[in-house]
């Protein structure tokens, strides 16, 4: 396993990690699919970021909208009263903070507040102002694959070879990128789990991630609690495992995606996958050790 190339804007104490980092959801949502609104105060929401640095968290990726499937989008206004006091208040704790969202103006007030990364999962398409944005601000930009809004997403989970099709819409924003003045070392990629891939569709991605990873910009994977895990869990009369119920689920996604490459995952339930990454790079260091021979001393 490798982590391959890594952002260059990022801070040194995340540059010079040798493995798979753990970023954790904060979300300052009434509705979000996977905690129903549990951090929705600022102050929760901070406290929860707190907690999530403690179990292992590398960056707090905050966000104000949900993209659940079906949500509606909130007003730009309601985003930035959202966000802003938490970004705010998490990098004065020293925390490497990640703004969700994919409006420009949220992007450029959040890192104006101390936030190091843009995450959006629209990958410019949502806003025509985005790239322009990250390329003035130069931070980590991450561009997830994208076909359309929470409310329309379903739809448009047609593919031919998901792996092939995701791989060149992601060279797409790559391209539009570029072309905005942002550099290479800025681009973080994201197969985009679960948006516009309801279900069968998510499995190519993952058990294909080295070929993403091979395309040489580093790729986040958010498989965090999410349907198709839910249909996997599936109990005895068929119904998905509830939200809560998938994060073991999600440590394996963890341990697996770090295997293949995985610059970062994004979790909600930090503590089992900062301990799956860590276990995925011991393995590796253990795989690359050739040399090493081992005595009756070494032995417990």
């Amino acid at each position: 396993m490798s982590t391959g190339t890594r952002p260059r804007p990022l801070p040194d104490q995340l540059a010079r990690l040798d493995r798979t980092l753990v970023m954790g959801v904060v979300n300052v949502t009434p509705d979000s699919f996977s905690d129903g609104g549990r951090w929705f105060k600022p102050g929760a929401a901070v406290a929860h970021g707190v907690t999530l640095m403690g179990q292992g968290a590398d960056i707090l990726d905050v966000g104000g909208e949900s993209t659940r499937p079906g949500s509606r989008r909130v007003p730009v206004d309601e985003e930035l009263v959202r966000v802003l006091p938490v970004v705010e208040d998490l990098v004065r704790r020293g925390a490497v903070v990640s703004v969700d969202t994919t409006r420009a103006v949220v992007a450029r007030e959040a890192v104006a507040a101390g936030a190091q990364i843009i995450n959006d999962v629209s990958g410019g398409l949502a806003d025509p102002e985005m790239h322009a944005t990250v390329a003035r601000t130069g931070v980590v930009y991450v561009a997830m694959h994208w076909r359309g809004h929470a409310d329309v997403m379903d739809a448009n989970d047609s593919y031919g070879d998901v792996v092939a099709d995701v791989r060149r819409e992601l060279a797409e924003r790559v391209a539009e990128l570029r072309a905005a003045g942002v550099h290479d070392e800025q681009i973080v990629l994201d197969p985009g789990l679960g948006f516009a891939k309801a279900g069968s569709s998510n499995w190519p991605l993952l058990g294909r991630l080295p070929e993403l990873v091979a395309d040489g910009f580093p790729v986040l994977v958010g498989a965090s609690r999410k349907r198709f895990l839910g249909h996997l869990l599936a109990g005895p009369e068929g119904g998905p495992a509830p939200p809560l119920a998938r994060d073991g689920a999600t440590a394996a996604v963890s341990a697996l995606a770090a295997q293949a490459g995985a610059w970062c995952v994004r979790v909600h339930e930090v503590a089992g996958s900062a301990d799956a990454v860590r276990v995925a790079a011991a393995w590796r260091d253990g795989a690359d050790d050739r040399g090493a021979t081992t005595t009756r001393e070494d032995m417990p």
